[in-house]
C-alpha cells in the first residue's frame, strides 16, 4: 500500500454547509477532509465561520450522502395530472384589486348626485318661523 492511500484512508471528505441567517437556507461552502466529524466541526468554524457571519453550519460525510438512482428519479414523476394543487401566485389580484378601485365611487361624486352646489334646498323655507 502506497503512502497517499494510507493518508486517504484516515481522511474522510467532509461536506460544509452554512446558513447566514434565520431565514436563508443552507448553502453548501466547500469540502474538506478531517478524521472524524468533531475536527470536520473544528476546521469548518476556523476556515469559514470567521470570516463570514452565520447563524448554523452543517457538517456532513461526504460518503452519508446519497443520491437518487435513475429508477428512484422516475418514481418522482406525477402519475396523474394535480397541477391545480400548485400554487401559481396572486400577481394578478393587484391589477384586480386597481379595477375594483376604479368602480368604486367616491364621497364627492355621490354627493354631486344632490344637485348643483350653493342651490336652495326645497324643504327650507329661507325664512325663520317666529
Amino acid at each position: 500500500m502506497k503512502k497517499t492511500d494510507e493518508k486517504h484512508s484516515f481522511y474522510e471528505v467532509f461536506e460544509v454547509f452554512s446558513k447566514r441567517n434565520f431565514k436563508s437556507e443552507f448553502q453548501h461552502q466547500f469540502s474538506l477532509l478531517a478524521p472524524n466529524h468533531e475536527v470536520a466541526i473544528v476546521m469548518a468554524q476556523e476556515n469559514f465561520m470567521r470570516r463570514e457571519p452565520v447563524v448554523d453550519i452543517w457538517v456532513v460525510k461526504r460518503s452519508d450522502v446519497r443520491k437518487l438512482d435513475p429508477e428512484e428519479k422516475a418514481s418522482l414523476q406525477r402519475l396523474d395530472n394535480k397541477e391545480y394543487r400548485l400554487t401559481k401566485g396572486y400577481g394578478y389580484l393587484k391589477k384586480k384589486w386597481r379595477q375594483y378601485e376604479q368602480q368604486v365611487l367616491d364621497e364627492k361624486e355621490i354627493l354631486s348626485w344632490g344637485g348643483e352646489q350653493g342651490a336652495p334646498n326645497p324643504n327650507s323655507t329661507g325664512s325663520n318661523p317666529k
